[in-house]
Formats: structure tokens, sequence, C-alpha cells
């Protein structure tokens, strides 16, 4: 019984094993099965949200194309729009008549122009003549009036001077002595008696001709009496007008001090001030038009100064005025215009055709068609009077030439966007 007992008990541990065993592999074969399943399941689960992210994604990425066709189409849109209306204007015929707007073809052509510059008549400074004494002396008579035409050897004032008295003394004294002497001869009174008489006559002499008397002045010294010793008489030097006459009778006046000013009318200076940086060439009898008081000349370059104003920090050019009917006069302001023209052809528009754009550069609009214009860059070139050079446009574009603010101005209102869009 016992054997029995003990053989069941060694059969059921022998047979409990392999009964674990394969319950443990048939679970874990259920499991497998189950996370087999578990994994389809899930990839089926992951496919169809991969699926529908991917959909999404499509729709996502095709949305957001639309969105950034929608978006981008309608900044270009914007953009473009913006353009044209910043680029072009239209100005019907009652605004251009109203803005005064002037159009024209431009040309390629040879360009006369005119330079100005302002200016002032003076006096030819190589005919004119300050009249003046010596010597210090007092006015006794004036001889001529302010304006009045005198010719050379005419007499002016009248004057006495101590020192010229002192002068007429010596001479009177030294001629007869001179007189005497020359009539003996070298031979009979000597060399040194001789050359001193005639030294003393040649001084006395030569220190009254530079006291401001002529040699009828001197002559007449020889005849005259005690009283008239120290009057002496200044005399024209030139033909012209007296321009000046500051000085009164009875004044005593120093050496040097002007009296009277004589010019000759009949050729004046003009003095033309252009600016210190101009440099524009005028050869000496260039021609230039001179226009004062109403009353035009025409004048020619003769000199130009190689230094600047140091008052007017000018350039100062003069010219001679042919004035024989003496329409001009000393001291007239005037408008100087100095004549060129171009050596070659050029592309030139006038200064008020030229705007700064939007970006700061120069522009000139353009007629495109009839009230339409559109703003075209240039390049400036010199300065020709008041045209200027252009670079950027070509011949027959018509171009204009008055009234660029006010085309300007609507192409502006054109451009400006209240939304900010």
């Amino acid at each position: 019984m016992k054997k029995a007992l003990i053989s069941v008990f060694a059969l059921t541990l022998l047979t409990a094993p392999l009964s674990f065993v394969q319950a443990e592999e048939d679970a874990h074969q259920e499991a497998g099965h189950d996370h087999a399943a578990s994994g389809d399941d899930h990839q089926e689960v992951t496919g169809e949200e991969g699926e529908h992210k991917e959909d999404h994604g499509e729709e996502g990425e095709h949305e957001e194309e639309g969105d950034h066709e929608e978006e981008g189409g309608h900044g270009h849109e914007d953009e473009n729009g913006g353009h044209e209306e910043a680029a072009t204007a239209s100005i019907n015929a009652k605004q251009k008549e109203l803005a005064g707007i002037e159009v024209a073809t431009l040309e390629s052509k040879h360009v006369d122009y005119e330079i100005y510059a302002p200016g002032e008549l003076l006096t030819n400074g190589y005919t004119s003549y300050h009249v003046s004494p010596r010597v210090a002396s007092v006015v006794l008579r004036r001889h001529v009036e302010l304006g009045e035409h005198v010719t050379k050897g005419q007499p002016l004032v009248t004057l006495f001077s101590e020192t010229v008295a002192q002068a007429q003394a010596d001479y009177r004294k030294a001629f007869p002595e001179w007189k005497r002497i020359s009539g003996l001869g070298r031979s009979v009174v000597g060399d040194q008696r001789f050359n001193t008489a005639k030294a003393n006559i040649e001084a006395a002499r030569a220190t009254l001709l530079a006291y401001g008397l002529n040699d009828d002045d001197i002559g007449a010294l020889k005849a005259s009496g005690v009283d008239s010793l120290g009057e002496y008489m200044l005399r024209a030097r030139v033909d012209g007008a007296v321009l000046t006459d500051e000085f009164e009778q009875g004044q005593r006046v120093e050496a040097g001090q002007p009296l009277v000013t004589l010019a000759d009318e009949s050729e004046l200076w003009v003095e033309a001030h252009l600016p210190a940086s101009s440099d524009i060439v005028l050869e000496k009898g260039a021609e230039a038009e001179v226009r004062a008081a109403g009353r035009v000349g025409v004048a020619t370059v003769s000199q130009e100064a190689h230094t600047i104003d140091p008052v007017t920090r000018t350039r100062i050019v003069r010219l001679e005025l042919d004035n024989p009917e003496d329409r001009f006069h000393p001291g007239m302001f005037a408008d100087v215009y100095f004549r060129f023209k171009t050596s070659e052809p050029v592309l030139a528009v006038p200064e008020t055709a030229l705007m700064r754009g939007a970006d700061g550069d120069w522009t000139v609009y353009v007629e495109e068609a009839e009230g339409e214009y559109e703003p075209v860059e240039v390049e400036l070139g010199r300065s020709i009077g008041g045209l200027r050079e252009v670079s950027g446009l070509a011949a027959g574009q018509r171009v204009v030439l008055r009234g660029a603010f006010f085309v300007a101005s609507e192409i502006a209102k054109g451009g400006f966007d209240p939304h900010n869009h």
C-alpha cells in the first residue's frame, strides 16, 4: 500500500513539471499571440493614424500652399498695384492747363546758352584822372562844375601854397642869373659857374612842374609881379566829364587829397562778378550783353583777375563798354550775360524739369501717352546756362519741362494707401 502511494506521488512529481512547463509554454504562446494581435492592432491603428496624419499633412500642405498663394498673390498684387500707382500719373487736359504743364520732345542739338553775372559800371582806370594838389594848399577859386565836360588843359581850380610861393621865388631868382650866364657863354664864365647856374634853373623848374604847374605857368613867372607868388592853377590832364568835385572855396587841402575826378565816358569798364567756383573760360575779346537802367549794350572781355575778391569772394572779369552816346554812367549796377554755344550736340532739359524721386535720385517725367506720365531716373551732367545735361533719356521722348512738381504730387497721391495695405 505504501509502495503504491509512493509510486503515485513519484509519478505526480514527474508529470507536474511537464504540465507546468507545457502550461507555461501555452501561456507564453497565448501571450505572444495576444501581443502579435495587439501589435497588428497597433499597426492598424498607427497606420490609420499615419494615413490620417498623411491626409491631414497633405490637406495642411494644400491649405498652406493655398494660404501662401493667397497671401503671396495678395502681396504681389498689392506690390504690383502699388508700383503701378506710384510709377505713373494720369492727368486730364483741364488739370494740365491749370497746372501749366509743358511737354516737349527731347532733341540732341547744339545749345546756345548764357551765363549771368552781376556787375558794376566803372570809369576806365586808364583814361580817368584824379586831380589833387601836390603840396598842402588853400582853395581860392573853382572853375568847373559837377558833370561839366572839359578838355585837356582847361583850368579846374586855383590854389595858394606857401611851398609853391617859395619854389616860384627860387625860379624867379635863378632865371635871370641863368639868362645872363648863358648869354656870356661857357668860355667866358667858366665851366663851374656855367654848370651851377644851369643846375639851379633846372632844379627850380622841375620843382614847379612837380607841384603841378605847366610850362605856361612857369613862363608867366618871368613877367609876373610879386603879388602873384604862391598862386597856381590845376588844369585838366585829359578830356572828360567832371564826376566829382568834393571841395569848397577857402578850404585847406592836404597833398594828394582828390579835388576833382575826370573821366572819359566814351569807354567804360564793366566789372562782372562770377562765382569763385565758376570754371567757364572767357577769352579776351569775347562779347557779353550788358543791361543797366533799362539800356542794353555790348561789352568785350579785356582782363580777368587771377585772385578772388577778398570782400565779395567772387571771380572778377573786366569788360570794356563803348559809350559814344553817353547812355551809361559810372556807378550803375548792371546785369552781364556771357553767351556760349556747345561744341557738340547734347541732351539737356531745363532745371524746372528735374525733381527728386522717392529714393533721392534725380528724375524727369516722360509722357508715355496723352496725359500719362512716368518717372525716369537720370544722371546729371554739366550745367548749360538754365539747362542741365542729362543721361538716361533718349532723343524723341516727350519730357515734362514745366509743371513737374504737379506731376510728382499726383504720383505721390496715387501711391498713398490710407489702410497701409
